[in-house]
């Protein structure tokens, strides 16, 4: 049952982006990058050009802006349903009193996480950004639980994906610091579902525009006086596949309407540190891929321009996405050979 409280939360984080007057919502088109030599398929026509990158050079304010943006997400999203939800709720849904602890715990974290970073922006001489308006798709203490451990998850890949645009060492290891606490909080949710709180051994970097993509999902309008960010949003990727499913079996998704899918198309899962491609099928508009075997935990889907392989996915390789997959974990293995 607990599987299934996934489903509402990846549809949300799929679903259509929402307008956002944080910067320009879409990138102007770029070329394509250039092309390594592709998985066999069947002639084709060219794909559409990518989004551009956010134009000009992201400075740390930047990226503490944009973490400072993420952070005020969760808090709210923390405030607004432990106000909403009591600890009999938790319990009647079937999590544990426990549980309910940490959750309080996390959102204390994620308080404390504005406060610093507030703090660290005025500091460096710019105007933090303010709280936004908010639209979190939840409806009971399931659909609550589900979607804080998507958040908490992206939340994870933010910090792990924005760490190659600080130069200061200072920043980076404040900003690892606050990743430490990000992973924390997503095994609580994680084991709150009873899911396997370490997938993956290692964490999955996103860069800062995918994961805008899906925070700007739940964002319904910001201050005007809040600084612009310089990133923007992909075409979102609707997951159709719910819940936490088996490697190497179909992920199936859905474009954007009118969105012009092209043929090949090339699926590109990001898990951990590993990038991988497929060649994805296309029936009708549902549009489905083989998930790769070396793919575990909350894995980014994305629609790109060429078949990757094992090098980090670049923004100009991004048509769509991504979309968000739970990939169930092979069982532990232990040589007791190694020391």
């Amino acid at each position: 049952m607990r599987y299934a409280i996934y489903s509402a939360a990846f549809a949300a984080l799929s679903s259509k982006v929402l307008s956002v007057p944080l910067a320009g919502r879409q990138a102007p088109p770029a070329p394509p990058a250039a092309a390594p030599p592709a998985p066999s398929a069947s002639p084709a026509a060219a794909a559409p050009p990518p989004p551009a990158p956010a134009s000009g050079n992201v400075t740390d304010l930047d990226v503490l802006q944009f973490a400072l943006t993420l952070e005020h997400l969760e808090n709210v999203f923390y405030k607004e349903n432990l106000a909403r939800f009591s600890q009999q709720d938790f319990m009647n849904a079937g999590f544990s009193a426990s549980y309910y602890s940490n959750v309080q715990f996390v959102a204390h974290d994620e308080e404390a996480h504005v406060n610093f970073l507030t703090s660290a922006i005025s500091g460096a001489g710019g105007q933090p950004v303010a709280a936004c308006q908010y639209n979190f798709p939840v409806t009971d203490v399931q659909s609550f639980v589900g979607l804080a451990n998507v958040l908490e998850g992206v939340g994870v890949s933010a910090y792990l994906g924005g760490a190659p645009a600080l130069s200061s060492k200072d920043i980076l290891t404040q900003a690892g610091a606050i990743l430490v606490s990000e992973g924390l909080h997503q095994g609580v949710q994680r084991q709150g579902l009873n899911q396997t709180a370490s997938a993956n051994i290692v964490g999955t970097p996103v860069s800062p525009n995918p994961v805008f993509t899906l925070a700007s999902a739940f964002i319904t309008s910001c201050p005007s006086s809040n600084p612009p960010l310089p990133f923007k949003a992909f075409p979102a990727l609707t997951a159709v596949t719910k819940g936490s499913v088996q490697k190497q079996t179909q992920f199936q998704f859905t474009a954007p309407q009118g969105a012009q899918v092209p043929n090949p198309m090339f699926v590109t899962f990001v898990s951990g540190l590993d990038t991988i491609s497929v060649i994805g099928s296309n029936e009708n508009g549902m549009l489905s891929a083989t998930i790769p075997a070396k793919t575990e935990g909350q894995t980014y889907v994305f629609m790109t321009n060429n078949g990757i392989a094992g090098s980090s996915l670049q923004d100009n390789q991004i048509l769509m996405g991504p979309a968000i997959v739970d990939v169930l974990p092979d069982p532990p293995s232990l040589d007791f050979r190694v020391q």
